[in-house]
């Protein structure tokens, strides 16, 4: 893995990861962040609900994006200057999310790129937002 430089990025491009959704995913964030909240973890709770199974915490689906952003546009060595999101509808267990992160604008004179951010489960919008990031001065 190479990180970009902000001379390697243009308006428009583009990049992406899919995963699907699994209870070990879901029992591993909330272990790791402390969200005990019986909608993500419940079978029992989460049926009475109006979603009626687990739900994955909206943060976990924004940590998709995070990946994307760190692994692949801009890549590695890339760093969070901001981040909004919208959640529009659930994700659940055995989804097949695919997080797309495009290019919106360069900001060349602090090396930073503004994002177009989605989510997305059998085409339907489940999140979006932008982020704003540093991009390395040189490929990590």
């Amino acid at each position: 893995m190479i990180g970009m430089t902000i001379d390697a990025i243009a308006v428009g491009d583009s990049a992406q990861i899919t995963r699907r959704v699994t209870d070990g995913d879901i029992a591993s964030f909330v272990d790791a962040v402390g969200d005990y909240n019986p909608v993500h973890s419940d079978r029992a709770y989460a049926a009475e609900t109006v979603f009626k199974e687990p739900i994955a915490p909206g943060i976990w689906t924004a940590g998709l994006v995070s990946a994307v952003i760190g692994t692949r546009l801009p890549g590695p060595g890339a760093v969070y200057r901001s981040q909004t999101l919208n959640f529009h509808a659930p994700v659940k267990i055995g989804d097949v999310v695919t997080v797309v992160v495009e290019v919106a604008e360069l900001m060349p004179e602090g090396r930073r790129v503004r994002l177009k951010c989605e989510a997305l489960v059998d085409g339907h919008l489940m999140l979006d937002g932008e982020a704003v990031v540093s991009v390395p001065r040189r490929p990590a």
